[in-house]
């Protein structure tokens, strides 16, 4: 049993809210226990310049957290995403293109805007997961206003931590199981069971081959149940 009562295989409680906010094409709030991110879908009719005339639409992502979205205050980036930023919101827009076809989105770009209120662990594959929803209502919102006839998703995507707390594979880690790990790993998977990304490390030593499969299939079965999370909210059979 863990500090916060879950087994090593459950997720903290969660819960997306989408139409969040009022403007953005798609909206979503998801709450992974402590850890709170608000995504926001934005269409845009353009595309970057490699992909001029290619027909092909785009993807991608921003990432940030609020000053005091940890427990002190972190300043903001005033004069450019830092390191950990660039690599966190490639990371969140690789994961949601992983389930698109980019021709069928037409020449037109969606970003995805992720920004961490409140921080408590496994805020880019909290993002990722939110994200999600937030595209799947901004592509619903294309084929709304005709500028689409079918949706360009080919899969949902979600994502989660897992790691070695205490000797112990644990899904989901808050910042204090986290801040100890032996060993930790995002992991991006598809709804079809494909891995988009894995991001691990041994925070002290190192780990085996079997352990890593241990831990993957640990991720599977919390993707699984987020997925179907997902496919709650968006009201989808």
């Amino acid at each position: 049993m863990r500090a916060d009562g879950r087994a090593p295989d459950a997720l903290r409680p969660v819960r997306i809210q989408r139409a969040f906010t009022r403007f953005a094409e798609g909206s979503v709030l998801i709450e992974m226990g402590d850890t709170r991110v608000l995504c926001t879908a934005s269409v845009e009719e353009r595309v970057p310049p490699f992909l001029l005339n290619s027909g092909r639409g785009w993807v991608t992502a921003e990432y940030s957290m609020l000053p005091r979205s940890t427990l002190t205050r972190t300043s903001r980036e005033r004069s450019g995403s830092g390191g950990r930023t660039q690599e966190i919101q490639r990371l969140i827009g690789r994961s949601l293109r992983a389930a698109v076809n980019t021709e069928k989105l037409g020449a037109r770009t969606i970003t995805l805007d992720c920004d961490v209120l409140q921080a408590d662990g496994g805020t880019r594959t909290a993002a990722i997961t939110g994200a999600m929803v937030a595209l799947h209502d901004a592509c619903s919102w294309l084929i709304s206003r005709g500028y689409l006839q079918k949706s360009p998703l080919i899969d949902m995507v979600a994502a989660v931590s897992v790691g070695i707390v205490d000797g112990v594979p644990v899904l989901d880690l808050p910042y204090e199981e986290d801040a100890r790990a032996e060993t930790d790993s995002n992991v991006v998977m598809l709804a079809s069971g494909g891995i988009v990304e894995v991001q691990g490390t041994a925070e002290r030593g190192s780990f085996s081959r079997a352990l890593l499969d241990e831990l993957l299939d640990l991720a599977k079965g919390g993707i699984d149940r987020l997925v179907a999370l997902q496919r709650e909210a968006l009201q989808l059979s």
